[in-house]
């Protein structure tokens, strides 16, 4: 696998300014200018994880041509594998002190925990979980959608109905999750202060780290063969049908995989939060992150990341500023972007770069790729 610029810059980027904004917050004083807050390092790590949904996103809808409006389904269940986790650590500390339930079920009545609570006690089982859980859904949906040629619009709508068909389950407070108010006031992490300026700087440090890794995972992915072949099922799913490919089983493969990235950006997202509940599954979540996959640059892996932070910072900048005027403003962005801005931000990146001789286009480089 070879790195391009763009992308040595980004993974540069990234981990540097994950490792200042921690250095100042960690050795400067709280009275110094160059002091990071620890609400700046609490946000930074939560645009990161949003960066890997966005990441998740691009991989499918980028590379497979899968546009997905459910993805916030397998990035909330990795949350709650998390925050199952978390409510474990908190022991008699709760509010009542029970030191096996978690206090909204000795609020609810419960007597014992449930089955499905077993072995969120330890934190390796939870970051399983937090892969497994994903995979597992994305896997049967995505083979019962794909072996049934499901694609376009109608598979959309049908990601959609499953994310919102999640936030109508968890919602109920039989599920066991803490219905509509989730599940908070989580107290440690492996033994440390979640809430302590040295775990969230700590935090903020290994969400860059992962979402760096998950950016390397999915360059080798669609820099590979499987990439290769994955870009031609995108652009002529039939013609590849006809070399004697299975798309859906690449559809597949790279559909889990996908699910499983926005899980483990679930899981790093919770702790830094404090919070999760159902409203991480509207379908409005997945929409957005569309939205930023689109303002970055579909299919480039590098705008996934740089279009999540910049939408983000806009939310909460105009969510402070000018909070009615939010919603319109993501509105007109998209509208911008789609009508002004096809390719995204890296779209004028590439335009404004000097141009470097290519022997082919991936397309091209997909054809050649599958026909040998």
């Amino acid at each position: 696998m070879k790195l391009d610029r763009t992308s040595f810059i980004t993974l540069i980027a990234v981990m540097g300014a994950a490792l200042v904004l921690a250095l100042l917050n960690q050795m400067t004083a709280a009275a110094s200018a160059a002091h990071v807050p620890t609400y700046v390092i609490a946000l930074a790590g939560k645009y990161l994880c949003f960066a890997m949904l966005a990441l998740a996103v691009d991989l499918v809808w980028g590379f497979a041509g899968i546009l997905s409006l459910g993805h916030a389904a397998f990035f909330a269940l990795g949350g709650y594998a998390m925050g199952m986790y978390l409510m474990r650590q908190i022991g008699t500390r709760g509010v009542y002190g029970n030191p096996n339930l978690p206090d909204f079920m000795v609020f609810l009545g419960w007597k014992a925990l449930p089955w499905y609570w077993t072995g969120f006690e330890w934190f390796g089982f939870a970051i399983l979980m937090a892969m497994l859980v994903p995979a597992v859904l994305a896997g049967v949906f995505g083979w019962l959608a794909f072996r049934s040629r499901v694609t376009g619009v109608y598979l959309s709508i049908i990601t959609q109905a499953l994310t919102y068909a999640l936030l109508l389950a968890f919602f109920r407070n039989d599920m066991g999750f803490g219905g509509n108010n989730g599940m908070t006031d989580f107290k440690d992490i492996l033994g440390f202060n979640v809430q302590a300026d040295s775990t969230r700087s700590a935090l903020l440090v290994i969400s860059a780290v992962v979402l760096c890794g998950q950016f390397l995972l999915a360059r080798f992915v669609v820099d590979s063969r499987f990439g290769k072949i994955l870009i031609a099922v995108r652009d002529t799913e039939s013609r590849t049908r006809f070399l004697g490919y299975r798309p859906e089983s690449y559809k597949l493969v790279v559909w889990v995989l996908s699910a499983i990235m926005a899980g483990i950006g679930g899981a790093l997202y919770v702790p830094q939060v404090g919070i999760i509940n159902p409203s991480e599954f509207a379908p409005g979540n997945s929409i957005e992150a569309v939205i930023w996959v689109a303002v970055g640059g579909r299919g480039t892996l590098v705008g996934a990341i740089l279009g999540a932070i910049i939408v983000n910072f806009g939310k909460t900048w105009f969510t402070g500023a000018l909070p009615e005027v939010w919603l319109y403003a993501l509105g007109a962005m998209f509208i911008f972007v789609t009508l002004f801005l096809p390719r995204g931000v890296m779209g004028l990146v590439r335009t404004s770069a000097p141009k470097e001789p290519e022997p082919e286009t991936p397309a091209v480089a997909a054809a050649h790729e599958v026909t040998g």
